[in-house]
């Protein structure tokens, strides 16, 4: 389905935070000025398949008055490297002076997305990748329900997690009409939560809200509240975001990795396949520091298993590819293989990522999910 099993992910937000400051991280990481340097670098590592990002909030400064500056360099340079983008429409930020609540962002949102797709089906030949809103579940709590990020409203996450489905469904729509062999994606985080205590009452209310995770996509497939106009049709490919700290117990701490409620990442891929039926694949994973190289490693082994398994794996995304500075301190994170840029525009590599980069390659080189679907579980094969 990509042209690389393993893929890399700029980090792209362009939410505000509490405090009114917007995030730009294109701009934080200078990935906007470096984009075909940074696509070169990925492609030294076999990396040819990248997750990116425009800046709606910058492209359409007035209603319906398109300003694609900021973005045709990126674009540009993805054509001219030869490197296959999912392009995320709306990462977590919108144009100020438009009503997230209001139909108008629905509208807003379908007519950009719409446009986006006529730039970019005339820039890049070849199948083109959409994930129209990243992660409507995450976005629906941080922004609507505990008050972390735009919209910052409390109590108020059910309401904006199905504005944003409304607006995913006619994003998926919009750019169908113009680009009708569009792949669309959707990514939204996996997660564990589970408790400690054997009361059954304790055991269910955990289960419940584990089971939020799968709300989102039930909704753009049209499983729940079809009303919103939901239909299989929305979306392709299921995303899972997953990181070393989405596991948790109900109400208190983190689970650590390696502890024995720690569930496995494989038996998570294997159930989100045959929950939606659905090609997926991992749309972000990474770790901090010295643990990278290992965590690629752990994502690696589970995804192997449960492709034998006959889950349909199209690939893994490190996310974020590059180091970037905190959303809330700036504090330079240093999770991806290539960090910040130094003053004439270099990238240091992190060798011992790359090394586990290049050794999963070879794992996965020429092994994709739909021959060993068919090897190992023929009901499940997927071109």
């Amino acid at each position: 389905m990509f042209k690389s099993f393993l893929m890399g992910g700029f980090e792209c937000s362009t939410h505000k935070r509490k405090d009114g400051r917007r995030v730009d991280m294109l701009a934080a990481t200078r990935h906007d000025e470096l984009a075909e340097r940074d696509y070169q670098q990925l492609q030294g590592l076999g990396i040819m398949s990248v997750r990116d990002g425009l800046r709606w909030h910058l492209i359409e400064r007035r209603p319906h008055r398109y300003d694609w500056s900021t973005s045709l360099p990126m674009i540009r340079a993805a054509a001219q490297t030869g490197t296959e983008v999912i392009w995320d429409l709306c990462h977590y930020g919108w144009p100020n002076g438009l009503d997230i609540w209001s139909p108008s962002f629905v509208e807003r949102f379908a007519n950009f997305s719409r446009v986006a797709a006529e730039v970019i089906s005339g820039e890049i030949s070849g199948r083109r990748s959409y994930c129209p809103i990243n992660e409507i579940s995450f976005w629906a709590w941080g922004g609507g329900q505990v008050g972390y990020m735009n919209p910052c409203a409390v109590a108020r996450g059910a309401e904006l997690k199905r504005q944003l489905v409304r607006a995913f469904i006619a994003a998926s729509d919009a750019i169908r009409e113009v680009d009708p062999d569009a792949c669309i994606i959707v990514a939204e985080p996996s997660v564990n939560i589970t408790t400690g205590s054997e009361a059954i009452t304790d055991i269910a209310e955990a289960e419940r809200h584990r089971l939020y995770q799968f709300e989102a996509v039930d909704m753009l497939l049209g499983k729940q509240e079809p009303q919103l106009g939901g239909h299989p049709r929305v979306i392709d490919v299921v995303g899972m975001n997953f990181y070393p700290t989405n596991q948790w117990y109900h109400f208190g701490p983190g689970i650590p990795f390696g502890h024995h409620h720690f569930k496995s990442f494989a038996d998570m891929v294997v159930e989100t396949h045959e929950r939606f039926d659905l090609p997926v694949f991992v749309a972000e994973t990474g770790a901090e520091a010295s643990s990278r190289p290992g965590w690629l490693h752990y994502i690696s082994t589970q995804v192997e298993e449960a492709m034998h398994r006959g889950a349909p794996v199209k690939g893994i995304c490190l996310y974020p590819v590059t180091a970037y500075p905190g959303w809330d301190n700036d504090r330079i994170c240093e999770t991806g293989v290539i960090g910040m840029a130094g003053p004439g525009g270099n990238r240091s590599l992190y060798e011992p990522l790359a090394a586990e980069i290049r050794r999963e390659s070879l794992r996965f080189n020429g092994r994709s999910s739909s021959h060993l679907s068919i090897v190992d579980g023929p009901d499940h094969a997927f071109s």
